[in-house]
């Protein structure tokens, strides 16, 4: 089957406290259908000092469940579903529901 949401793609969080919010997906995590989305869902992590550098509280991105996200619509930024249409050539494409744009990333 093939991917809805992928690496790239420009997603709003639908539920939890960045609800609202519009990120890039940065990475995909298949085995626990989460996504590591840009300036969403950030924690704060406590470091200890190494040789490699200095420890503070750092804060980083922590992955999302691919439920509580949804594809941004190219043409409005709005939440929308994902289709899917064959061209005429046979290729394949990504369609947003919501207006019927072609999804390109």
């Amino acid at each position: 089957m093939a991917a809805k949401i992928k690496k790239g793609d420009n997603v709003v969080v639908l539920t939890g406290r960045d609800k609202g919010k519009q990120g890039e997906v940065l990475k995909i995590i298949t085995e626990t259908n989460r996504a590591l989305v840009a300036g969403v869902n950030q924690v704060k992590k406590h470091t200890k000092p190494s040789a490699a550098g200095n420890g503070g509280i750092v804060t980083k991105e922590s992955p999302i469940h691919l439920s509580n996200i949804a594809l941004a619509d190219p043409k409005d930024g709005k939440a929308t579903r994902v289709g899917f249409a064959v061209g005429k050539d046979g290729a394949k494409s990504r369609v947003a529901k919501r207006s019927g744009e072609t999804i390109t990333a």
